[in-house]
């Protein structure tokens, strides 16, 4: 199962080819994902409260580092008023990490923009060191477990 996360584009995303660049769209995959995944005390943020498990507030118990990106783009992505569609599903949980994946859709809607995907580390604050992805977020986020995205221009 997907989770749709609408992300409005900026003025400021566009390049000098009038297209998103390729950095922000690294900020809009960021937010989609903080969005899903990180719950706060403004519980109406949250996309989906069944992923948003880890919290986002100073003095949190768990930090989420970012391990790995990888981008595929497909499509150039000019500015829009309506928002992006970015999907976002699980296409891994290992012991203390999880992989992001994300497909990007303009307002045709018909094929991805770019692919995308993010290797999350959960780390103790405390310790510093991983932590293990425990039984209640483990169960949580199979549901949205799928296969990762499918890159095709790997060599």
């Amino acid at each position: 199962m997907r989770v749709q996360a609408p992300v409005q584009l900026r003025w400021g995303d566009l390049d000098a080819y009038n297209h998103v660049n390729n950095v922000e769209l690294m900020r809009v995959l960021e937010e989609a994902r903080v969005r899903v995944f990180w719950r706060s005390d403004d519980e109406g943020g949250a996309i989906d409260q069944g992923m948003a498990l880890i919290e986002a507030e100073p003095g949190s118990e768990t930090l989420t580092l970012v391990a790995r990106h990888e981008v595929e783009y497909l499509a150039p992505i000019a500015y829009q008023r309506e928002p992006l569609d970015i999907q976002l599903w699980i296409g891994r949980l290992g012991g203390a990490s999880l992989d992001v994946s994300y497909e990007v859709y303009t307002h045709d809607g018909a094929t991805p923009a770019a692919r995308a995907a993010s290797t999350i580390v959960l780390v103790d604050a405390a310790t510093g060191a991983p932590r293990r992805i425990r039984a209640d977020e483990r169960q949580a986020w199979e549901r949205y477990l799928e296969p990762p995205v499918a890159f095709s221009g790997r060599r």
